[in-house]
């Protein structure tokens, strides 16, 4: 059977939306929300696809694995970089080479523009994962991440600086 790589379309939505119920539940930090997923993902998919994207892998029509990327600015690499999140295969798919070509569709978007970095966030319990992206050249840094859900401009020690 032929896999298909392909740009995400609107039809696709649904589909995606349960493949990234599979990966929220093993990425504990997320919370499976399809509402809130599916609204992510209408932004995603819509637009001319510059500064984003979602790439599907399809076989007979049927979307069996996905990735999505979106373009930053680095000062540290002077230019475009970008960011790969939601990188999933479904678990009957998994080791025939989808999640590859899923990243190598990705890395052609992102060189495409310019990108001359390709950054990603993993799970560091999700074992599977990390050594795929080994095994595919990735490389960890030092970095960690670090997040917070902003408070309104007004409850901020800093409100007055907006």
């Amino acid at each position: 059977m032929a896999i298909i790589f392909r740009d995400a379309q609107v039809k696709d939505i649904e589909a995606l939306v349960h493949l990234l119920k599979i990966l929220f539940s093993i990425e504990t930090d997320f919370k499976i929300d399809p509402k809130r997923q599916r609204r992510g993902l209408v932004q995603m998919v819509g637009g001319c696809g510059k500064h984003r994207c979602v790439k599907v892998a399809a076989a007979d029509g049927d979307v069996v694995a996905m990735g999505t990327a979106q373009t930053l600015i680095s000062t540290a690499q002077g230019g475009v970089v970008v960011l790969v999140e939601d990188v999933v295969v479904a678990t009957a798919w998994r080791g025939q080479g989808i999640g590859a070509g899923i990243m190598a569709s990705l890395e052609t978007w992102a060189l495409a523009r310019g990108a001359t970095r390709l950054q990603l966030l993993a799970d560091r319990t999700n074992f599977a994962a990390l050594d795929f992206y080994d095994r595919i050249g990735w490389l960890p840094t030092r970095m960690i991440c670090l997040r917070r859900k902003p408070k309104h401009p007004a409850h901020s020690r800093h409100a007055a600086l907006f």
